[in-house]
Parts: structure tokens; sequence; C-alpha cells
């Protein structure tokens, strides 16, 4: 099983704000870029849907490695969900999990997918990366007309 490439990010304008999300996706050497924008939202908010939109475009059962410069991302898949969800949704301090709509989204779409999760350091030398940030900021800035 050949291995899916993607890399995502999310952006916003005045966070909260007008917000932005991109993924470029690499399958068999072909590399398609999706991203999207909402109205008001955050910046976690669209490095999740960045993650999950990237998930619904490759279908199932999938070996994927994802490259997100997102730490909230990274840290909440690998080792805070479980926590929530143990705790019924509720953070070590007894809050509710922010963005739980989200985190269940992408709890459901992981486990159709055989999933690696890598940390990049954003704005750096990586070629995809830089390019999922700045459509995610275009996607942001097109948020005013939708």
């Amino acid at each position: 099983m050949k291995e899916i490439i993607i890399y995502t990010d999310g952006s916003c304008l005045n966070n909260p704000g007008n917000g932005g999300w991109a993924a470029i996706i690499i399958e068999d050497g072909i590399k398609k870029e999706i991203s999207g924008s909402e109205k008001y939202s955050t910046n976690n908010r669209m490095e999740l849907t960045a993650a999950i939109k990237a998930l619904h475009a490759i279908g199932k059962d999938k070996k994927v490695k994802i490259y997100t410069d997102s730490k909230y991302l990274k840290h909440g898949i690998e080792e805070w969900i479980n926590k929530w969800k143990n705790n019924n949704w509720k953070t070590t301090d007894k809050k509710d999990v922010k963005n739980k709509d989200l985190w269940t989204d992408l709890d459901l779409m992981i486990k159709s997918h055989k999933i690696t999760w890598e940390w990049v350091k954003g704005h750096s030398t990586s070629e995809h990366n830089n390019r999922v940030d700045e459509l995610a900021k275009i996607a942001a800035n097109k948020a005013n007309y939708i």
C-alpha cells in the first residue's frame, strides 16, 4: 500500500475572524490542492478542518502521513483525545473541550486509515507547508465574499 502524503494548514484573520484552511494531497506523484473558508472561525478550527477535509478527499482505508505545523492538532489527536473521551469531553481542569464537534469528526475519520502525524516548523524550509500556509491565507481573505 502506497502512502499518501498530506500537508495541512489553517489561518484566521483576527483570531477569531474570517478563517481559511488548505491541504496539499500527494498521491502516486500527483499533487492536489484543496482549500476553503468560513466567515467566522478560529485558527485552531481551521487547522482541524484542513485535516478533516483532506481525509474526506482521499477515501477510506489508506496509509497516510499528515504534516502539520499545528501542535494543537498533533498533540490533540495523538495525546489528548483519548483523555478527553474518557473524561466525557472535559479537559483536565473540568472545562468543555473546545472544538469538540471537529475533534469527534476527526476521531471518526482516523479510524478508517493508518495515519502517521508529523509536525513541521511553520514558515520554514518546507515548500509544501509554506504553500498550504499561503493557500489558507488566500482562503481566509475570500471569506469576506461568502
